[in-house]
């Protein structure tokens, strides 16, 4: 998109992942940016999930209720409760038990302390009403946890990618002059923040996964969250140490004697943080296959492979070049 290259698809290197000489990468078989580890099915699935009317429902389910005369869903805004339908209705009527405002008073435990509401689901009265707005909360809650992570990472690598572009235009040159070295010794930041724009996607779509990884799987789920934690404290300390450690260097008005120790701790976060993705990655594309039956986990294998490579049934590798 907004490109002005093509891409051509070679077949038989088993992903669907192509990149254009723009740097865009995504998925050859559903067009979606690049996806790994989750499947384009998956990908399909949560982004109809994000734009349909189900969450807006569930929501409405969740946190209002009909007004006892014209049905209109109500939103509890204040504290009270005492409820005024909107016009032309205008209705008065209580949030506990829903009768009318004013049948409550000392007869009823007070107009702040309706008891009718505590003797009708005695009787069994509201049980299903309620049933059914807690199980609408606790979906939108789950789906809520899930969606909020998704969409931050996809912001924090937005800022990632701005970030690379400043370092490549701006900053690089810069730190050369400051540092007294030349840019082809300060490649290792590049590389850095392009293994976080990269882990940063790979993160985002493990949300995704979560979302639909079924709760009765223990096990599994377990696995998983422990795999995720411990690829996103990975990322965090990487992405902390190219985003506000470097800036020890680029403020600095002359050649830095601990420089070389920091290029040591960025490339070495770099790798570890590279290492913890690919066995994210891995693992969730095998369909979390190292949960044993029982329900116990085996430790997670080392990888040399590149962070993020998805393997796909029937795929490719793509290349691009420049349309004429």
């Amino acid at each position: 998109p907004g490109c002005d290259s093509a891409v051509e698809y070679d077949l038989g290197s088993g992903s669907y992942d192509v990149t254009c000489c723009c740097s865009f990468s995504f998925c050859w078989n559903c067009t979606e940016e690049a996806h790994p580890p989750v499947d384009c099915d998956t990908v399909a699935k949560w982004i109809l999930k994000n734009s349909a009317e189900s969450e807006n429902m569930n929501w409405i389910l969740a946190n209002s209720k009909p007004c006892p005369k014209c049905k209109r869903p109500i939103e509890k805004n204040q504290g009270c409760m005492h409820m005024t339908c909107t016009p032309p209705c205008k209705f008065e009527f209580c949030w506990l038990c829903l009768g009318a405002w004013s049948d409550h008073g000392e007869r009823t435990g007070g107009f702040y302390a309706c008891n009718r509401y505590e003797s009708a689901k005695q009787e069994g009265v509201y049980d299903e009403a309620e049933r059914r707005r807690e199980m609408a909360k606790n979906s939108l809650e789950r789906y809520t946890h899930y969606y909020e992570r998704w969409a931050t990472n996809q912001s924090s690598r937005q800022k990632a990618m701005a970030d690379l572009h400043q370092m490549q235009t701006v900053h690089l040159e810069k730190l050369s002059e400051i540092q007294c070295q030349p840019e082809s010794q300060l490649k290792f930041i590049l590389e850095s923040w392009q293994q976080i724009v990269e882990c940063r996607r790979v993160l985002k779509w493990t949300y995704a996964y979560g979302y639909y990884l079924p709760e009765h799987e223990h096990a599994k789920r377990q696995f998983f969250e422990y795999l995720q934690g411990e690829a996103e404290a990975g990322l965090e300390r990487l992405h902390q140490c190219a985003e506000k450690e470097l800036q020890t260097y680029l403020n600095a008005t002359g050649p830095s004697k601990d420089f070389n120790d920091f290029r040591t701790k960025l490339a070495g976060l770099t790798s570890v943080t590279r290492n913890y993705f690919e066995n994210l990655v891995r693992a969730l594309e095998n369909g979390l296959a190292d949960v044993d039956s029982q329900g116990a986990c085996s430790k997670a294998p080392s990888s040399k492979n590149v962070a993020g490579s998805s393997k796909a049934k029937g795929g490719g590798r793509g290349k691009s070049s420049t349309r004429t």
